[in-house]
């Protein structure tokens, strides 16, 4: 039982600084907060990404590369030109530490305007933080674990934040429904967004990427934004944008004979 509320704990925390922190807050700035609750999310995305923290500003640096040039070659993570989500992942890391490292120069033209905190992102990326991470993994499986395969969880905790990202990237460019041509391949993948928070909302996102509520339809539920709508309301976030669906074309009236 305690192997299962760690994972799922691990799981949905980590995806929830994921789409909250570094992508509606670092890469699209749809709300604004104060430094010190920017701080104190940067600190708190590190504690629960853990090994596979991810730098808010390279992060922020490929999402805008991904709306600039969705699924083109120039796309850091367009399933189109993968063969499996798992060679995508290897590109995407590639693209990722040269863009950390600032040898990426197709990335500068998207500088500026996210979170930054260098001592923590430079810590969060150092090999004795993710080893430490994976230890405290390791040691809490081996105290709690009451079956052998539960160890076989063990590598979706070293990898969440990037699998997070296949999940999302994969899913919502190959599987589900359009609710808008956005001249790509982006789509709503709604029967796995539980894994998602929203995020599969891909879509609608693409065509409204400003738009802190990525579901449209009645019917698209997105759990992210209804705490970023409460964290609003406490004055915790300040909503930036208050962005509506387009409304669907008029049919244009006949000309009387």
């Amino acid at each position: 039982m305690a192997i299962l509320v760690f994972f799922v704990a691990h799981y949905y925390l980590s995806l929830f600084t994921q789409t909250f922190y570094l992508h509606r807050y670092a890469a699209h700035k749809m709300f604004t907060m104060n430094k010190f609750w920017e701080k104190f999310f940067f600190l708190f995305t590190y504690i629960c990404q853990g090994s596979s923290f991810l730098s808010p500003r390279a992060y922020a640096l490929l999402h805008r590369m991904h709306h600039a040039y969705s699924d083109t070659e120039l796309d850091p993570h367009s399933p189109l030109f993968s063969s499996n989500a798992f060679s995508m992942m290897w590109k995407t890391k590639n693209i990722y530490n040269d863009v950390l490292n600032h040898r990426y120069e197709l990335a500068e033209r998207f500088e500026g305007d996210y979170p930054e905190w260098t001592a923590i992102e430079n810590f969060g990326d150092k090999w004795y933080s993710r080893l430490g991470w994976g230890t405290f993994y390791v040691l809490f499986y081996v105290q709690f674990a009451t079956a052998w395969w539960q160890f076989l969880l063990l590598p979706i905790h070293f990898l969440m934040g990037p699998i997070h990202g296949a999940i999302v990237n994969w899913g919502g460019h190959k599987y589900g429904y359009q609710n808008f041509d956005n001249h790509d391949h982006s789509k709503n993948t709604l029967a796995l967004d539980f894994l998602a928070f929203g995020e599969l909302f891909q879509n609608n996102h693409h065509k409204l990427p400003m738009r802190v509520n990525f579901g449209v339809k009645w019917w698209e539920f997105d759990p992210t934004y209804m705490f970023i709508w409460g964290m609003d309301k406490v004055g915790v976030v300040k909503i930036k944008r208050k962005v509506q669906a387009p409304a669907k074309p008029k049919p244009a009236k006949k000309m009387a004979a």
